[in-house]
Protein backbone atom coordinates (compact mmCIF):
# COMPACT_ATOMS: atom_id res chain seq x y z
CA UNK A 1 0.00 0.00 0.00
CA UNK A 2 0.81 3.66 0.17
CA UNK A 3 2.32 3.42 3.54
CA UNK A 4 4.72 0.48 2.52
CA UNK A 5 5.84 2.93 -0.10
CA UNK A 6 6.71 6.12 2.05
CA UNK A 7 8.97 3.89 4.24
CA UNK A 8 10.40 2.22 1.11
CA UNK A 9 10.86 6.47 -0.24
CA UNK A 10 12.10 7.24 3.25
CA UNK A 11 14.90 4.53 3.24
CA UNK A 12 15.97 5.28 -0.09
CA UNK A 13 16.02 9.08 0.41
CA UNK A 14 16.01 9.60 3.92
CA UNK A 15 16.08 13.93 3.39
CA UNK A 16 13.86 15.95 1.78
CA UNK A 17 11.35 14.15 -0.40
CA UNK A 18 9.68 15.96 -3.39
CA UNK A 19 7.17 14.32 -5.65
CA UNK A 20 4.96 15.10 -8.85
CA UNK A 21 4.07 13.58 -11.84
CA UNK A 22 2.32 14.78 -15.15
CA UNK A 23 -1.03 14.57 -15.67
CA UNK A 24 -2.92 11.22 -14.10
CA UNK A 25 0.11 10.55 -12.58
CA UNK A 26 0.05 14.24 -10.71
CA UNK A 27 -3.20 13.29 -9.94
CA UNK A 28 -2.55 10.02 -8.39
CA UNK A 29 0.36 11.59 -6.65
CA UNK A 30 -1.70 14.49 -5.03
CA UNK A 31 -4.37 12.25 -3.77
CA UNK A 32 -1.43 9.92 -2.08
CA UNK A 33 -0.11 12.96 -0.51
CA UNK A 34 -3.46 13.73 0.58
CA UNK A 35 -4.05 10.51 2.44
CA UNK A 36 -0.43 10.78 3.73
CA UNK A 37 0.83 13.96 4.20
CA UNK A 38 4.74 12.23 5.01
CA UNK A 39 5.10 10.89 1.27
CA UNK A 40 6.77 14.15 0.44
CA UNK A 41 7.96 18.32 1.61
CA UNK A 42 6.17 19.32 -2.01
CA UNK A 43 4.30 18.41 -4.80
CA UNK A 44 4.86 19.34 -8.77
CA UNK A 45 2.05 18.86 -10.53
CA UNK A 46 2.53 19.09 -14.11
CA UNK A 47 -0.92 19.52 -16.48
CA UNK A 48 -3.26 18.26 -13.33
CA UNK A 49 -6.22 17.11 -14.99
CA UNK A 50 -9.14 18.94 -13.11
CA UNK A 51 -12.10 17.52 -15.57
CA UNK A 52 -12.61 15.36 -18.82
CA UNK A 53 -12.06 17.52 -21.67
CA UNK A 54 -15.24 19.51 -22.31
CA UNK A 55 -16.94 18.34 -18.77
CA UNK A 56 -16.15 20.81 -16.50
CA UNK A 57 -18.80 19.27 -13.98
CA UNK A 58 -17.09 16.18 -13.84
CA UNK A 59 -14.36 17.57 -11.16
CA UNK A 60 -11.24 15.32 -10.17
CA UNK A 61 -10.52 17.75 -7.05
CA UNK A 62 -12.62 15.84 -5.02
CA UNK A 63 -9.33 15.69 -2.60
CA UNK A 64 -8.56 18.88 -2.78
CA UNK A 65 -9.35 20.09 1.23
CA UNK A 66 -7.00 17.23 2.66
CA UNK A 67 -3.97 18.31 1.08
CA UNK A 68 -2.06 20.14 3.27
CA UNK A 69 1.35 20.21 1.78
CA UNK A 70 3.11 22.66 -0.65
CA UNK A 71 2.30 21.97 -4.34
CA UNK A 72 3.28 23.75 -7.68
CA UNK A 73 0.93 23.67 -10.74
CA UNK A 74 2.75 23.71 -13.91
CA UNK A 75 -0.53 24.49 -16.53
CA UNK A 76 -0.48 25.27 -19.93
CA UNK A 77 -2.89 28.03 -21.02
CA UNK A 78 -4.38 26.20 -23.74
CA UNK A 79 -5.10 23.21 -21.39
CA UNK A 80 -8.62 21.19 -22.24
CA UNK A 81 -8.48 19.45 -18.86
CA UNK A 82 -8.92 22.70 -17.17
CA UNK A 83 -8.06 26.60 -18.03
CA UNK A 84 -6.07 28.64 -15.44
CA UNK A 85 -9.32 30.49 -14.05
CA UNK A 86 -10.63 26.95 -13.25
CA UNK A 87 -7.53 25.87 -11.40
CA UNK A 88 -6.75 29.25 -9.57
CA UNK A 89 -10.80 28.32 -8.27
CA UNK A 90 -10.24 24.81 -7.62
CA UNK A 91 -7.25 25.86 -5.85
CA UNK A 92 -9.05 27.76 -2.87
CA UNK A 93 -9.94 24.17 -1.69
CA UNK A 94 -6.32 23.47 -0.91
CA UNK A 95 -5.36 24.39 2.49
CA UNK A 96 -1.57 24.20 2.14
CA UNK A 97 0.32 26.62 0.16
CA UNK A 98 0.12 26.35 -3.71
CA UNK A 99 0.94 28.30 -6.82
CA UNK A 100 0.47 28.38 -10.47
CA UNK A 101 3.35 28.80 -12.98
CA UNK A 102 1.29 29.04 -16.77
CA UNK A 103 2.77 27.80 -19.44
CA UNK A 104 2.02 30.15 -22.43
CA UNK A 105 0.64 28.76 -25.07
CA UNK A 106 0.82 25.17 -24.05
CA UNK A 107 -1.88 22.72 -24.03
CA UNK A 108 -1.71 18.99 -21.99
CA UNK A 109 1.33 18.00 -23.03
CA UNK A 110 3.48 20.84 -21.74
CA UNK A 111 6.55 20.10 -24.08
CA UNK A 112 7.87 23.36 -23.55
CA UNK A 113 7.89 22.88 -19.79
CA UNK A 114 11.12 21.14 -19.23
CA UNK A 115 13.08 24.68 -20.49
CA UNK A 116 11.44 26.16 -17.24
CA UNK A 117 12.78 23.58 -15.21
CA UNK A 118 15.01 26.48 -13.10
CA UNK A 119 12.05 28.52 -12.32
CA UNK A 120 9.59 25.41 -11.35
CA UNK A 121 12.66 24.53 -9.00
CA UNK A 122 12.89 28.00 -7.60
CA UNK A 123 9.19 28.69 -6.94
CA UNK A 124 8.90 25.10 -5.20
CA UNK A 125 11.70 25.76 -3.17
CA UNK A 126 9.70 29.36 -2.10
CA UNK A 127 6.57 27.01 -1.36
CA UNK A 128 8.52 24.45 1.06
CA UNK A 129 10.75 27.01 2.58
CA UNK A 130 7.94 29.50 3.53
CA UNK A 131 5.68 26.81 4.74
CA UNK A 132 8.10 26.31 7.01
CA UNK A 133 8.71 22.28 6.12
Amino acid sequence: GIAQAVAAIRKLAPGRVFAGGHSYGGRQTAMAAAELPDLAVGLVLLSYPLHPPGRPEQKRTSFFPQLRIPALFVHGTADPFGSLEELRDALAAIPGRTAILPVDGEGHALKRAAERWGEIETLLLRLVCYSGN
